[in-house]
């Protein structure tokens, strides 16, 4: 895993419950793809991208959205649960009390990268 030291001060900011979320996250998004590298977009915020934006992390009082940036990836599990008919980026509200279904989350990433190795989800949605 290629991890950018910024994105470990984001996440050590946050609250326990939190970090444990964006770390769990974190570590799946690199097992789906290693190709996946993180940077920081507006200032402080967790992207990770390859030949786009994939995913991005945002800690809330009660949650953690994590920023999936593909609206045609499929999502067979329904583990979206914000944005279902956004047209650019839907989410996955993970609060402390509730599981991610790991191996849907990294089917999910592994989609968006396909879907950004071909041109991204516009032109294939075209």
């Amino acid at each position: 895993m290629n991890k950018n030291p910024k994105v470990d001060s984001y996440i050590k900011s946050l609250e326990d419950w939190q970090q444990e979320i964006c770390n769990t996250v974190r570590t799946l998004i690199h097992e789906a793809d290693p190709k996946i590298e993180e940077v920081i977009k507006f200032t402080n915020r967790p992207y990770f991208c390859h030949k786009g934006n994939v995913a991005a992390l945002l800690a809330t009082k009660n949650h953690v959205n994590v920023f999936i940036y593909d609206p045609i990836a499929p999502d067979p599990k329904g583990i979206i649960n914000q944005g279902t008919s956004n047209t650019t980026a839907r989410s996955i509200q993970i609060s402390g009390s509730k599981a991610l279904d790991k191996t849907a989350f990294i089917n999910l990433i592994k989609k968006v990268v396909v879907n950004n190795e071909a041109g991204g989800w516009r032109k294939l949605k075209g």
